[in-house]
């Protein structure tokens, strides 16, 4: 095991924390056993209980790290994977087909008036009414990613009226456009979570946050949903299976 050593400039709770995430990433430490106790790190590192306390819980406000009571220490598990691929899912049915039981919570449900790129994005005029959505999605209590969906009513008259705690959207636009779901494009970045959604995420507003923006359509072109999703980085993962291209220059 590499040894620890300590830099004098940094803070040790932080020299702790940068340690206990290198073995984590490294995949020394994984998900099926605890970490070493907070006895065990005191002797392997040379400091006292309350610097690896610190550092230990630095990880576990940054999503990296649960405690279990009476267990110990674990990397925290994803609870959810999202497949990448050529076939159009919304999270809910991404999630449905893999069999996990969640919870869809309504934040926010209000009618407000397009401007900039949310019109431009909607293809709608300045002014006109769309309808802004935020909801969190849950399982076994733990918040699994948080969307913001700006949502076209010219497309899909009506959805002002649904009750998207127990209809998803994807089927509520379908019934009320009377068309099927087109394509999406989206855009993946990573950021820090922020004090808004870090509050409804139930994590520290520093954790690490996976974005997805994207814009959807109906099968004529017209697009009804221009939207962020927040998925915390520790509790989800985006899975895809590829294969080579053939006749690439060089191969």
């Amino acid at each position: 095991m590499e040894k620890f050593v300590r830099q004098g400039a940094v803070p040790l709770h932080v020299q702790v924390a940068d340690y206990v995430r290198e073995k984590i990433y490294s995949r020394e430490w994984g998900q099926d056993v605890p970490i070493p106790s907070e006895h065990e790190l005191m002797d392997m590192l040379g400091l006292s209980r309350g610097t690896v306390q610190k550092g230990i819980r630095a990880l576990v406000d940054e999503g990296l790290l649960t405690q279990q009571r009476g267990r110990g220490t674990f990397v925290t598990q994803p609870v959810m994977a999202r497949p990448s691929g050529n076939r159009l899912l919304s999270f809910g049915e991404s999630m449905s087909v893999q069999g996990i039981r969640f919870r869809t919570i309504v934040c926010e449900m209000r009618i407000e008036k397009a401007e900039g790129l949310c019109a431009t994005s909607l293809g709608i005029k300045p002014g006109e009414p769309y309808l802004y959505l935020a909801r969190i999605r849950t399982v076994e209590d733990v918040p699994v990613m948080f969307i913001e969906s700006h949502l076209n009513l010219k497309a899909a008259p009506g959805l002002d009226q649904v009750d998207f705690e127990h209809e998803s959207l994807f089927a509520a636009v379908e019934r009320c456009s009377g068309h099927a779901i087109g394509h999406s494009e989206q855009r993946y970045c990573a950021c820090v979570a922020g004090s808004e959604r870090a509050r409804w995420l139930k994590c520290d507003d520093k954790a690490p946050v996976l974005n997805l923006e994207q814009l959807v359509t109906l099968d004529n072109g017209v697009p009804f949903e221009w939207g962020t999703v927040w998925l915390p980085a520790n509790r989800c993962v985006i899975s895809t299976t590829t294969e080579r291209a053939r006749g690439v220059i060089g191969e």
